[in-house]
């Protein structure tokens, strides 16, 4: 069993900044590439920033030069600090994390609110 537990979220004004965390606990080899998703109210999921073990990074369009993804290895812990934020960056973020083990689905978080008020 594995599980992927996030903080961070919460009620931040517009052009604040907030930092989420998603830790790994559990059974697992080695977690690989981590990601986040976002989903807005009745909008698809999608991808907001990925990292993989390596340190590589990318981001969506309309992240970049606000949004930093980063990891700490030993900790089985990936952030995802955000900056100037928007009302469109409203959303449940969600961690998702790959194991080493490619025949195993990728693991997901519980989710964490992040609402961004004028």
């Amino acid at each position: 069993q594995v599980q992927l537990v996030e903080s961070g979220g919460g009620l931040v004004q517009i052009g604040g900044s907030l930092r989420l965390s998603c830790a790994a606990s559990g059974n697992f080899f080695r977690i690989d590439a981590m990601r986040w998703y976002r989903q807005a109210l009745g909008k698809q999921r999608e991808l907001v920033a990925a990292i993989t073990l390596g340190g590589a990074t990318n981001y969506a369009d309309s992240v970049k030069g606000r949004f930093t993804i980063s990891r700490d290895n030993a900790k089985n812990t990936v952030y995802l600090q955000m900056n100037s934020l928007k009302p469109e960056d409203t959303a449940v973020y969600y961690c998702n994390a790959a194991d080493s083990r490619r025949w195993i689905p990728n693991y997901w978080g519980q989710g964490t609110q992040v609402t961004v008020s004028s």
